[in-house]
């Protein structure tokens, strides 16, 4: 159902069954899977790739030029994987060739007024609510949390499973599994009622909690921490996904209350 007020370049890939409102603008270099809904008003820009089951609200423009100095016009993408919704307003520009792409995975709720830069990389299962803005280069795993108005900084990454308290400004990486507040940001615990409202078992929270205070609650530092925890921890996905991702941080990882920024 393609409404006679939109506007759709003849050259776009749309699935049979998408509903286009009045006073949508779809770009050449498009691809829209089935059963997506696109609400009036939105503009949908070349490189967009947009999976089946969607929801894009109005006003919302879906793979917008990186706002990126160095951006010279190549041709780049913006991916979204199936039943992703996109609230009112939110802006998702494509990538550069650091990554050539954005992608945004499956099962996301984007909401109102929400921002996604260039080369950002967002897991399944993400919600974002209102106003979350997020640099270029952003990593977020699956099943995270941003609450409003997050602003995170470029290049960081935020763990699976996360969880990020309204407000905050994100300028270290986020560890997986984790409760994060305060400003400078710290550790706020872990992310208990997440993680058993995503069918984790008791025996894994207190695992990921008592690796946790290793790292954060009795202060000791990073390297030596993480020695502790291998040496005193049974090899786990779980453990080795937190050790793995501190390990491999560029930018640092975030600190325990009361550590310091």
């Amino acid at each position: 159902m393609i409404q006679p007020l939109a506007y759709i370049h003849p050259q776009a890939k749309i699935a049979e069954n998408v509903v286009i409102e009045p006073f949508v603008v779809i770009h050449k270099d498009v691809v829209i899977g089935e059963g997506t809904w696109i609400g009036s008003n939105v503009t949908i820009m070349d490189g967009a790739r947009i999976g089946k089951n969607c929801r894009i609200f109005p006003g919302a423009v879906i793979s917008g030029e990186p706002q990126d100095l160095k951006f010279a016009g190549e041709v780049t993408t913006a991916e979204i994987g199936d039943n992703t919704t996109i609230r009112e307003c939110v802006t998702i520009n494509r990538g550069t060739k650091d990554k050539w792409k954005t992608t945004i995975g499956s099962n996301c709720l984007i909401q109102a007024y929400s921002h996604i830069a260039h080369d950002c990389e967002v897991g399944n299962n993400c919600i974002f609510s209102n106003s979350t803005t997020l640099a270029g280069h952003i990593t977020i795993g699956n099943n995270v949390v941003l609450a409003g108005l997050v602003a995170i900084h470029q290049f960081v990454k935020v763990g699976s499973y996360a969880f990020v308290t309204g407000g905050s400004l994100v300028r270290k990486d986020v560890p997986p599994y984790v409760k994060a507040a305060r400003e400078p940001l710290s550790y706020a615990g872990i992310n208990s009622v997440g993680l058993r409202r995503r069918g984790f078992t008791n025996e894994q929270i207190d695992e990921i909690q008592e690796i946790y205070r290793v790292l954060f609650v009795k202060h000791n530092n990073v390297t030596k921490a993480l020695d502790m925890i291998e040496a005193e921890f049974k090899p786990t996905e779980i453990r080795d996904e937190i050790v793995d991702f501190i390990r491999n941080s560029n930018r640092g990882v975030m600190k325990g209350f009361g550590m310091g920024s």
